[in-house]
């Protein structure tokens, strides 16, 4: 098993952490994305952006709490975006840094979170979550 320390070791890797569930939807097309957001405006949803790589460690670590968290709100839309495969798409966020999650209400940011900090993680969703329809 690998280190994971450099994206070369992305196959090793790739195996044993989950970025996506039933709840969690993988980004890697504009397409995908454009569905996503239009789905949460059609159905008055939140959606939480988790700008992530299959080679961050972070990110490795937040992704079962982010799991866990879009079992707990079925309600609102989860996704997370590789920002390897929409590396110009995660540029036009500013995202600098993954794990980025962005939360969207009609297509629009109303917060960030910069890391993973899973107990900040959590107080936002719990808080955003209170602005469903």
């Amino acid at each position: 098993m690998g280190h994971c320390l450099t994206k070369e070791d992305d196959d090793e890797c790739r195996d044993h952490v989950e970025f996506a569930s039933k709840n969690v939807h993988l980004i890697t097309t504009m397409v995908s994305w454009e569905a996503k957001v239009s789905e949460s405006i059609k159905d008055g949803k939140i959606v939480v952006a988790n700008f992530s790589a299959q080679w961050c460690s972070p990110c490795k670590k937040i992704a079962p709490v982010y799991i866990q968290l879009a079992d707990k709100y079925p309600s609102m839309i989860c996704l997370t975006v590789d920002v390897d495969e929409l590396p110009e798409f995660s540029n036009s966020w500013g995202v600098t840094a993954t794990p980025t999650f962005f939360f969207l209400k009609d297509g629009r940011q109303i917060d960030k979170l910069i890391g993973s900090n899973k107990l900040e993680l959590q107080r936002k969703t719990a808080a955003v979550s209170k602005l469903l329809r």
